[in-house]
């Protein structure tokens, strides 16, 4: 009878991990589509203007995801995300101090590869592709620089290199992530004598939820 017990219970720890196991698989190879937003920190390279103190235009961002399972541990994840990029500086002119924004909004196509590393950690990289929606440039400053950098001052199509990390608590996640952008973002003689050839980096910091 002892011997009896002892290999019926033998048998449901194996079982059980057996489950545990198969749980795992199945969760690893599922669908996720979800929703995530969060904040957003961009920078921009200034040349051949004098400013100073350069400092990160805080933004956020918002979209969709969905992760495509290919195999246990690797995955194909595209994005569909609204982005606030751009920089914003203090400068100096004609003995004022004062603040500007350079404001550039974008909608964001990453398609990711997603390294599985368990069923909470992800590590991802991948191109995006992004279309400027709409820009602006603002002054907190008593000067009046006459500056206008409309859209048309811009090349429409960005493109570039994303790399980060997510952690999944359920069906919660918080991601990390910096998008470099290859391409300049000026296209016009106005806008190179400010930007040269400035490129767009961001920083993400995401959370999001999967829907299954």
């Amino acid at each position: 009878m002892k011997t009896s017990i002892t290999t019926l219970a033998l048998a449901l720890l194996t079982a059980a991990g057996i489950l545990s196991n198969n749980t795992d698989a199945q969760a690893q190879n599922r669908v996720r589509t979800g929703i995530k937003g969060g904040l957003s920190a961009s920078t921009l390279q200034f040349n051949e203007v004098d400013f100073s103190n350069r400092k990160e235009r805080i933004g956020f961002h918002a979209g969709v995801f969905t992760q495509i399972p290919v195999g246990s541990a690797f995955a194909i994840q595209p994005e569909l995300l609204y982005v606030n990029k751009g920089a914003s500086t203090d400068y100096r002119a004609l003995g004022q101090n004062g603040e500007a924004s350079f404001n550039l909004n974008y909608v964001d196509l990453p398609v990711l590869a997603t390294f599985k590393l368990g069923n909470a950690v992800e590590l991802q990289a991948g191109p995006y592709a992004g279309y400027l929606l709409n820009s602006g440039f603002s002054t907190t400053g008593a000067v009046n620089t006459g500056l206008s950098l409309g859209t048309d001052q811009f090349n429409r199509v960005d493109y570039g290199l994303a790399g980060g990390l997510n952690v999944y608590f359920g069906q919660v996640l918080l991601g990390v992530r910096y998008t470099q952008g290859l391409q300049q973002i000026a296209n016009t003689t106005a806008s190179r004598a400010i930007f040269d050839n400035a490129k767009n980096g961001v920083g993400l910091l995401s959370v999001g939820y999967s829907f299954n």
